[in-house]
């Protein structure tokens, strides 16, 4: 009996228990929550803590109170320039008025799908309006003000406030980039070509004028040298007459040892002539006196 009392209370705690439990739900720091009675809001819930419902009756629906994060998809623009680009935009945001937001929305896959969609369009008919020169200049910045103040205009329908928006990048489409990569190349070879001419012709100019530098220095050196062997050999002869005036006898026996070094120095020499040539006068005892 006792046991069955104990099992009864235990029963009794528990059904308790899940019974406060459906009537009841917590708000995190992070959180905010909107009450929901029969599809149709009835309260927002804002603070932090535990708060009461109506349990199989109401619903509650919770929303993120910490700044999100809204990234559209890459859209691609025609600039006034006519020239087409890919615009990637981001912003950020924060649910002030859930009670709004979820009447506007539903949910934050809702909010993020519509508003992306508008802020696209907005920067579609912003950038329209300026050229790629201006998109990558300081005139961005106004740029992103325009989208900002169209951005801000929308925001409190939805019941969000804006906290910043970007544009991540700017990007030419793959076939326009592929377009000016091969003009941009194309003018790099031609411009290495050239390059590379001009080169081939001041090496030829540098050739030619090292070439004319030579045979001028040749030349000068090969009349230098001529004057003065010209000269030296001129000083020979003076000094071969003077020794020849001095002294006729020294000077013949001189010359005659020179060709006697001459005809018999080298290896295998044979000569014919008589003992008593003029050639051989110097060996003979006269001759040496």
């Amino acid at each position: 009996m006792q046991k069955n009392m104990s099992i009864a209370i235990l029963v009794a705690v528990v059904l308790a228990i899940m019974t406060a439990s459906s009537f009841l739900f917590t708000v995190q720091q992070t959180e905010q929550a909107l009450v929901l009675r029969f599809q149709d809001p009835i309260r927002v819930v804002t603070e932090p803590g535990l708060n009461w419902k109506l349990p199989f009756v109401d619903e509650v629906v919770y929303f993120d109170k910490r700044t999100l994060d809204l990234d559209p998809p890459v859209v691609q623009v025609p600039l006034v320039d006519k020239k087409r680009i890919n615009v990637d935009a981001y912003l950020r945001y924060r649910i002030k008025d859930p009670l709004k937001f979820y009447q506007a929305v539903r949910s934050e896959s809702g909010f993020q799908d519509r508003f992306s969609r508008q802020v696209n369009a907005s920067l579609q008919q912003t950038v329209a309006r300026v050229s790629l020169s201006d998109l990558l200049s300081d005139k961005r910045d106004d740029i992103m003000k325009q989208v900002r103040a169209e951005a801000d205009a929308a925001a409190p329908g939805y019941g969000v406030q804006i906290v910043d928006v970007r544009i991540g990048r700017t990007d030419l489409p793959i076939e326009i980039s592929q377009n000016v990569y091969n003009r941009m190349r194309t003018e790099r070879e031609r411009e290495a070509r050239e390059t590379r001419a001009e080169g081939a012709e001041e090496a030829q100019k540098i050739r030619a004028r090292a070439d004319r530098e030579k045979t001028v220095l040749v030349a000068d050196a090969q009349r230098t040298s001529d004057i003065l062997r010209g000269e030296g050999e001129a000083k020979r002869v003076a000094i071969l007459a003077e020794a020849y005036g001095r002294d006729p006898a020294f000077f013949d026996f001189y010359k005659s040892m020179q060709e006697y070094r001459k005809s018999l120095g080298g290896e295998g020499t044979t000569m014919v002539l008589s003992p008593d040539s003029d050639f051989f006068r110097f060996f003979n005892e006269g001759g040496a006196r």
